[in-house]
């Protein structure tokens, strides 16, 4: 398997794996799935969108872009999506592996996810291991999919 930038065939499975994830309503802050038009926007407007390819097949995805702007403009943000079928194989390691060394390359200084949801502990795990820090915990920061709220704990990393 390999992580690279993504190509404009890849974008219909970008589009299946993203809307999987938002569908799922336990991760992703988005309500709305991407249609074909809205994903090829979505992804090229990205800093660098990267996928994980194994043989012609998209395995999972991230997005890297700029957390805001101006004088915090050199604190990044990122998603990872990996398909339902390839979890549990240490896909998202991988991403977040490219993604860290990425953001490195495009001159950003750290990486920050805003909205970790608390109980998405295999998440919390690899981030933890790959030397991220917890800034602490948002109560009720996270509206689950059947309405129940989790708090999120935001991260970060030097880059």
């Amino acid at each position: 398997m390999i992580i690279r930038k993504y190509d404009l065939q890849d974008i219909p499975e970008l589009i299946r794996i993203w809307n999987e994830v938002v569908e799922e309503g336990v991760a992703f802050p988005q309500e709305e799935t991407l249609d074909p038009e809205e994903g090829l926007s979505f992804f090229a407007s990205q800093s660098y969108t990267g996928v994980a390819d194994r043989d012609g097949e998209i395995l999972g995805l991230y997005i890297l872009h700029p957390n805001n702007v101006g004088r915090c403009g050199h604190i990044c943000n990122a998603s990872y999506a990996v398909s339902a079928g390839s979890r549990g194989q240490h896909i998202g390691e991988k991403l977040v592996l490219d993604c860290l060394q990425k953001g490195r390359e495009l001159g950003f200084k750290v990486l920050q996810f805003n909205a970790v949801v608390e109980n998405n502990v295999h998440a919390r795990h690899l981030y933890e291991r790959l030397g991220f820090v917890q800034l602490g915990t948002i109560p009720g920061g996270f509206r689950m999919k059947d309405g129940h709220y989790e708090n999120i704990c935001p991260y970060y990393h030097i880059l």
